[in-house]
């Protein structure tokens, strides 16, 4: 007596067709339109959300001579460092990390898409899934780690030399719940591995 899915063919269209829109929607506002905001065919990213050393306003005195530099700092320790008319290696700089972490999330949504399509023919565990699986753990490691890293180094690029500098800390505030993350997407990787390697053998004795 055969055992009928309850994953038909519909669904796994409709899984591709989701993660297809999710791939373009990250494709245009994560990466496409800051990078032309980069290159000023477009409003450009102005602010930068950081943590300030002090939980008070910065003063007018300070606000004035940063206003020289063409930005202002304003909020209690989530600040918002914002730039009026930022030039191109400022426009750079603030877009930069939105940019990477685009392209992170669209290279996991590929991966996420080619392993959707095996599920057509009702066959998830292949040896390719097993690589893509393990890719995409290893990329929600490095972006875990990268993303953070790059707010830190470009906040301190931007404030570099001016009065809020001391200010504002070297910081960088990683996710532990994306470590976490990625080593179950790793560790489902290596399940699959094993079940595609036990199934060869298997398939091999008959």
């Amino acid at each position: 007596m055969g055992t009928k899915s309850w994953w038909s063919r519909t669904d796994s269209r409709l899984l591709e067709a989701a993660l297809g829109l999710a791939a373009l929607l990250v494709g245009v506002f994560g990466v496409l339109l800051p990078a032309l905001g980069v290159v000023g065919l477009i409003d450009p990213v102005d602010t930068r959300e950081i943590e300030a050393e002090t939980a008070t306003r910065v003063p007018g005195t300070v606000t004035d001579a940063v206003a020289g530099h063409g930005m202002t700092l304003t909020g209690t320790h989530r600040a918002d460092l914002v730039f009026v008319g930022p030039d191109l290696g400022q426009r750079l700089l603030l877009a930069l990390p939105e940019i990477i972490g685009g392209l992170f999330l669209l290279l996991i949504l590929a991966l996420l898409l080619k392993v959707a399509r095996t599920l057509r023919d009702g066959d998830v565990f292949v040896p390719m899934n097993a690589r893509r699986l393990s890719i995409i753990g290893l990329t929600v490691l490095v972006q875990a780690v990268i993303v953070p890293a790059l707010l830190a180094l470009t906040t301190e690029m931007l404030v570099s030399g001016t009065p809020v500098a001391d200010r504002i800390p070297f910081s960088a505030t990683f996710a532990g719940q994306y470590v976490l993350l990625a080593f179950l997407v790793l560790a489902l990787g290596e399940v699959f591995r094993r079940g595609t390697r036990l199934r060869a053998d298997t398939e091999g004795l008959v």
